[in-house]
């Protein structure tokens, strides 16, 4: 993945404390660094609202992180910006070119600020997470970005201090190949989907330890029960209601937070205000999609379109032609539709939660608008989804305290049946836990039967009429990228607690967490076990993750891996960038409340 000179340069990174980097992490604060450079004082709030950026090209950029104001709902709130724009600036580079870039922080004094190029090869004191590869950017100081490209694709950037990505710091970047791409297109637009609050992010996330089912507002009613009965037997529905209940969650929770909290964002625009990007018939037309939600999973649709996938996480994929595709936070998709025969299309992206959507329209000409479609119904979760289908006691009782009263009965009583694919997943050895999960106070659940679900599309995408991407429909266009099997294997658990809003891995948040140690050049495979009930998107800073098929062989390469509540998946690491790297769940909030660890890639001893 990287040059050795890069080796050198890694090592030359800062090396922060781990009391450091928890405190910038949590409080936005930490101390400056010698190699920033003073700026000029920041002034007052920008008068102007912000816009979307524009494209800035070459290899030299000032990127200047302020606070703007902003208006999506109808009321004026601040923001933080780069150069005034929400989102920030596309960025479009070329492999092969080193690029310089000073990021200055022109908040309010005392606010800490950072870029992170997500995806990005680039030696650790470039990646910009405050505390771990270097200290921040002080307010009224800059930092001098220099990297080498090495690869191409589509990628985005966003700040990693505190919750400033929630708060508009993000925006796309793209890398232009030095030899042509393997598909032809004669146009493209960037299609950046995000998530807005009103709120101030850490009040939002203040809410979510207090109150963390706030937007869970469809929980079932007696009407429910009574219609549940009829279709599946009483004794059948009121099982699956006591194993609900025994657990203190309900199957209506899929996202912690949603369109009740959120406008949907596409490239900067609310659906009313409806993004705009032109096309004339017959082109090929490149749409380079990018989630930049903070908690957004998007299912990503254009009625009337073929969709087909040609690059997933910036890395070029055998073609395959969908109707629709879920993508998770900090996932990038590239896709080629052909749009004729009418002069508008909608591009619809629902959230998960199925209460409300981002839209935009591919348009022959400005001003022209297609059908909107209205969200599909509401999912809900099973015991199948979350790995428990099919086992009697889906529970193992002494791992958790509080939970360990949920009876036999209850945890496998629906059978999922009628989901295609899905059907039957559960079926499986036990799965085994880690001793730190045991009597865990932040744990309300584990998965007893998990699987790799590769070909699984997904809760609320199965059986929808419409042809959606799975994992397992990805292949990357290139064999295995090292060739060698694994020296040995990693297993971590994601786990937490919904009532406490506590995510971790293997029940230990990151201010306790011991670091990852991997010895540069070796190869690992890392097997993720989703003992939770939420979708989890994981991205680990600086280093490639090769997923593998059920039967271990290479699949595609991704820099973020999406984990299903119940799901087992494994990835090939090549530890070949020394230094410290984030490793965490990239639902913001998630991160923030313990889903986080630190690798560290060193020398040999």
């Amino acid at each position: 993945m990287r040059s050795p000179n890069n080796r050198l340069l890694a090592e030359a990174a800062a090396s922060p404390s781990r009391r450091t980097f928890v405190q910038g992490l949590f409080l936005g604060g930490v101390a400056a660094s010698t190699g920033l450079l003073r700026i000029p004082e920041a002034g007052a709030r920008e008068r102007l609202l912000a816009a979307p950026g524009a494209t800035l090209l070459g290899t030299d950029f000032d990127l200047n992180i302020g606070s703007s104001l902003v208006n999506f709902t109808g009321r004026t709130r601040p923001a933080i910006t780069v150069n005034n724009s929400l989102p920030a600036p596309i960025l479009r580079w070329k492999e092969g070119d080193t690029v310089t870039l000073r990021v200055a922080n022109r908040l309010p004094s005392g606010v800490q600020t950072s870029i992170h190029w997500h995806g990005i090869l680039l030696p650790a004191n470039m990646d910009g997470v405050p505390g771990m590869s270097f200290d921040g950017i002080q307010g009224g100081e800059a930092y001098l970005y220099r990297f080498n490209l090495v690869q191409s694709g589509t990628y985005w950037y966003h700040s990693h201090s505190l919750h400033q990505e929630q708060a508009g710091l993000y925006g796309a970047i793209i890398v232009d190949p030095i030899e042509p791409a393997p598909y032809a297109w004669d146009r493209e637009h960037v299609v950046l989907l995000s998530d807005w609050t009103d709120m101030d992010p850490s009040a939002l996330f203040r809410r979510l330890k207090k109150m963390p089912e706030h937007d869970n507002f469809y929980k079932r009613t007696v009407v429910d029960f009574f219609r549940d009965a009829r279709q599946e037997g009483m004794s059948a529905a009121i099982a699956d209601r006591k194993a609900w209940g025994r657990m203190r969650m309900t199957p209506t929770d899929l996202s912690d937070v949603n369109a009740h909290t959120y406008t949907y964002l596409m490239n900067g625009v609310t659906p009313a205000n409806n993004w705009t990007g032109e096309f004339r018939s017959g082109e090929k037309v490149l749409l380079r999609f990018i989630n930049a939600g903070a908690m957004t999973y998007f299912d990503v649709r254009i009625p009337g379109l073929k969709m087909t996938v040609v690059a997933a996480d910036g890395q070029y994929v055998h073609p395959v032609t969908v109707d629709e595709f879920r993508i998770g936070a900090a996932e990038t998709y590239d896709v080629i539709v052909e749009p004729s025969g009418q002069d508008a299309y909608t591009i619809f992206a629902q959230d998960m939660g199925r209460t409300g959507y981002a839209r935009g329209t591919l348009s022959a000409r400005p001003g022209l608008e297609a059908p909107v479609p209205a969200v599909d119904p509401r999912p809900l979760l099973t015991m199948d989804d979350m790995g428990h289908g099919g086992m009697m006691g889906g529970m193992d009782h002494s791992a958790h305290g509080a939970m360990g009263s949920m009876d036999h009965a209850g945890a496998g009583t629906d059978s999922h049946s009628g989901h295609g694919a899905h059907a039957g997943h559960g079926a499986g050895t036990m799965q085994s836990h880690p001793a730190s999960e045991t009597n865990n106070p932040l744990i309300d659940m584990q998965t007893m039967s998990p699987s790799h679900r590769l070909d699984d599309p997904g809760i609320g995408l199965r059986d929808n009429g419409r042809n959606v991407l799975t994992y397992g429909a990805l292949r990357s266009l290139f064999g295995d990228p090292d060739g060698r099997d694994p020296n040995r294997d990693i297993e971590l658990h994601l786990t937490g607690h919904m009532e406490k809003f506590a995510w971790q891995f293997d029940g230990i948040p990151f201010a306790s967490a011991e670091p990852l140690r991997l010895n540069y050049g070796e190869r690992v495979r890392i097997t993720l076990v989703n003992d939770t009930m939420m979708q989890h998107p994981i991205h680990l800073h600086g280093l490639w993750s090769d997923v593998e098929d059920a039967n271990g062989n290479f699949m595609v390469r991704k820099h973020t891996v999406d984990m299903p509540p119940g799901t087992k998946r494994s990835y090939r690491v090549r530890a070949d960038a020394l230094g410290r790297w984030a490793y965490h769940c990239h639902l913001l909030y998630h991160m923030d409340a313990g889903m986080m660890r630190e690798v560290r890639v060193e020398e040999r001893a």
